[in-house]
């Protein structure tokens, strides 16, 4: 299937077009004519290769959302014209304990991630969706619920899921006091997602303009991490904290804010991240965390959480051919909060 996107050369020079072959589909594919994607900060450092992992030419894009144009022969659950959407995922063995209990992304034999990725199936290299077609095996596409503002769901497929699935995993309920350090792309759908499940969020940022905005979005409280009263007045006040800096950071700071038993799960930094004294956990059974997106299962959970609840992303419309100028912006952090292609402006 011929295919047009938008391509990563080498890790220093700006994205452009570039042509493609998708697979043929296979008797479980289903092909997505793309709508909208989503601009996650990992398309950013995959495509300039700061995980030293990149292999070019590379079609970033995992926040997908489109419309089905074709099924293969054994497909159940899609049919032509339904909408749909592609997160992170697009292949895992589905053999293995993981995959069997619907925690694909921690495959043992290696998920397939939607770009970047060895593609099992083709034997080349997953291309994503900035482009304007993808082909996606049916266990790895989830429904999108009628009535849901297409131009906003696609960044619920990783910022979304990403923030979702620890808040699950920890059992947030009504009542319970969460913090969130951060307040960009994962930082304000985390905000969104406590919110809605009753807890009582804390927001953690190094700017205090960004206060006014974090209480709009659902938070209770907001604390200056800069400002060591504030932080002091924050101690042993939540049950759990959502880190989602997306660089290394130093963690001591926010440790002592957990009550007994509380937890700090980090979502963002991939780095490694300054140490810091086992005192601070020893002091109140406290633990460190990690959590990496989320199974099929859990995605088409929250994107059914966020139709239910009219939870959507803050967005910006971009057109494809303004992607260089967004990776730039969003270096910068100058962007409310996620970017999105309408990959109309592709054709």
């Amino acid at each position: 299937m011929k295919t047009t996107g938008y391509a990563a050369f080498d890790e220093k020079s700006a994205l452009k077009p570039f042509d493609f072959e998708r697979r043929q589909l296979k008797e479980n594919d289903i092909a997505i004519d793309i709508k909208y994607c989503g601009v996650c900060h990992s398309d950013l450092h995959q495509a300039r290769n700061d995980w030293h992992g990149s292999l070019y030419p590379l079609v970033p894009g995992h926040e997908i959302v489109g419309v089905v144009t074709e099924v293969g022969a054994k497909v159940k659950k899609y049919n032509k014209g339904d909408t749909v959407a592609v997160g992170c995922l697009v292949d895992s063995c589905q053999t293995c304990a993981p995959c069997k209990d619907d925690e694909e992304q921690y495959c043992e034999q290696g998920a397939t991630q939607t770009y970047n990725s060895e593609d099992k199936v083709s034997e080349g290299i997953t291309y994503g969706g900035y482009s304007n077609y993808i082909v996606v095996r049916e266990e790895f596409v989830v429904n999108v619920p009628k009535g849901m503002d297409l131009a906003k769901v696609a960044p619920i497929l990783c910022a979304g899921i990403t923030t979702y699935s620890p808040l699950k995993e920890w059992n947030v309920k009504k009542g319970d006091r969460v913090g969130v350090i951060g307040l960009g792309g994962l930082g304000h759908m985390a905000v969104k997602l406590a919110s809605a499940m009753g807890a009582e969020v804390t927001l953690f940022t190094t700017h205090e303009r960004k206060s006014a905005d974090a209480l709009k979005l659902g938070a209770k409280h907001v604390v200056v991490s800069t400002d060591e009263e504030q932080m002091e007045r924050a101690a042993k006040s939540l049950d759990l904290i959502i880190d989602t800096v997306p660089v290394a950071h130093d963690l001591s700071p926010y440790i002592p804010t957990l009550a007994i038993n509380g937890t700090l799960v980090m979502v963002g930094a991939i780095d490694d991240i300054p140490s810091f004294h086992m005192g601070l956990l020893l002091g109140g059974r406290r633990r460190v965390a990690a959590s990496v997106i989320g199974g099929i299962a859990d995605t088409q959970e929250v994107v059914d959480f966020c139709a239910k609840h009219e939870i959507y992303p803050d967005c910006e419309m971009i057109k494809m051919d303004e992607i260089n100028e967004a990776f730039e912006r969003m270096q910068k952090g100058d962007v409310k909060y996620r970017f999105v292609i309408d990959m109309a402006s592709l054709k």
